[in-house]
């Protein structure tokens, strides 16, 4: 399973897509939902979407981050709720569009905002409901005190859990046993908790919150969600899903780097990732397999020095030898476009140990790129730490070593007996890997 996060956008419009299959003509769910950027031509949509200039609107940033309320970025008030417009609307996005924000010391820009018609009602009229995963349950919560501020009601705020294989009938008999007292309309409330969790679950949904819900008579407005999937299951529910984009939300704009390397993977059966932390750091990884990456990540930060770490990624998959190449060229190039006064770099290559990938073949990419950076790796003062098992793994290990030997690079080599925490402390606390392990595959070079 591959979790992903989609926008609210997606999450509303595909709720409201499948809403007969699972909600018939008991609920009514008025779908009226925008997505728009401060490019967006708002006089060609406003012939299409005639709600949009006739009714007070709520704007907010769709981009994958929480608490738009608290950080003040759902506008839905100049002075009093319900004043706010299409001017208005389009006026804000303009403004929010070129201010540099920052979330959770995230950098970045406002890109994607979503627009709706504005509902007038109290906070009386809010609920919750959310539905999610365990490995051998669901669970849905409910609660009579949704909006803003459900984190500091959460004391009453029910949870239920749903057997994976509970019959129809169970399912409705646990959620009407929980419905929290204070609910109003609770004949309504359960009728569309149950239905929307038939939905959760068929189409694949792996986290789904409605936060608030507003329910008048036999109308449900959807103020807020937040959903993830399971991407893997796009073949099976793509097409309830319709066209989803899975995007990367708010975060600070991709490197050049990173785009490549992003373009890479988009082209490739293989698995190439690449984050860029921090470029003046002193630690790089060039790791295999997307489990040793967070491990060597961990040690890196376990130590006390997460804020030199440069980068984070992995390529897995058994990538071609080209493509561990330019893998390989991309981070190689941004390691050694300066030094740092008196401190060598380190490169830590590794992974744990493969199960199918070509340890030989991949290594081959690697020193290829060695080849072609072999003198900026000596001008920088670049440590290398390799440390791999797997198919092939000393074929691998003994031509990187040779290839080390003959390029002249400060490098030491070692086997999958050797563990990944210790490679790490070598590396940066300089401390000697224990004497006791064995040596068939341990190829040490200074």
């Amino acid at each position: 399973m591959a979790e992903r996060g989609i926008r609210e956008f997606d999450a509303k419009r595909i709720l409201h897509k499948n809403w007969e299959s699972y909600f018939g003509n008991k609920l009514i769910y008025d779908f009226k939902s925008l997505l728009v950027t401060q490019h967006t031509n708002f006089e060609s949509m406003v012939s299409e979407y005639t709600w949009l200039d006739k009714v007070p609107l709520v704007v907010k940033p769709d981009m994958l981050f929480g608490n738009r309320g608290k950080l003040g970025l759902v506008y839905f008030k100049k002075e009093t709720p319900g004043d706010i417009f299409l001017k208005d609307a389009i006026e804000w996005i303009k403004q929010k569009s070129k201010q540099s924000i920052s979330i959770k010391s995230t950098k970045g820009y406002l890109t994607h905002f979503l627009i709706e018609p504005f509902l007038k009602h109290s906070t009386k009229d809010e609920s919750f409901v959310a539905f999610s995963m365990d490995e051998d349950a669901d669970n849905i919560y409910m609660s009579a005190y949704g909006g803003i501020d459900i984190e500091e009601h959460w004391d009453k705020t029910t949870c239920c859990k749903i057997p994976i294989f509970a019959s129809k009938e169970e399912i409705i008999s646990i959620i009407n046993s929980n419905i929290p007292s204070e609910i109003q309309n609770k004949l309504v409330y359960a009728e569309f908790v149950a239905n929307a969790y038939q939905f959760f679950k068929d189409l694949h949904f792996t986290y789904f919150e409605i936060n608030p819900l507003v329910i008048f008579d036999n109308r449900v407005f959807v103020l807020d969600l937040v959903a993830k999937v399971d991407d893997t299951a796009m073949y099976l529910v793509g097409k309830k899903w319709g066209d989803i984009e899975f995007t990367q939300g708010f975060s600070r704009p991709l490197s050049k780097e990173e785009k490549y390397i992003k373009e890479l993977d988009k082209n490739s059966g293989a698995s190439l990732k690449l984050t860029i932390l921090n470029p003046k750091g002193k630690i790089w990884l060039l790791i295999a397999g997307g489990g040793a990456s967070v491990v060597y990540a961990d040690a890196v930060a376990n130590l006390g020095y997460a804020d030199e770490l440069a980068n984070y990624g992995e390529y897995s998959g058994n990538p071609s030898r080209s493509e561990v190449r330019e893998y390989t060229e991309t981070i190689l190039n941004l390691m050694t476009k300066e030094s740092i006064n008196n401190q060598k770099k380190i490169l830590l290559i590794g992974g744990a140990i493969a199960n199918f990938t070509d340890v030989s073949k991949t290594f081959d990419g690697i020193i290829d790129a060695f080849f072609k950076y072999s003198e900026k790796l000596k001008q920088t003062g670049v440590k290398i730490y390799v440390r791999r098992g797997g198919p092939n793994y000393l074929q691998g290990l003994n031509k990187i070593k040779n290839a080390a030997l003959e390029l002249g690079l400060d490098i030491e080599v070692y086997g999958p007996e050797v563990f990944i925490t210790d490679i790490v402390d070598r590396a940066i606390l300089n401390k000697e890997i224990e004497s006791g392990v064995k040596n068939e595959s341990r190829i040490h070079i200074v």
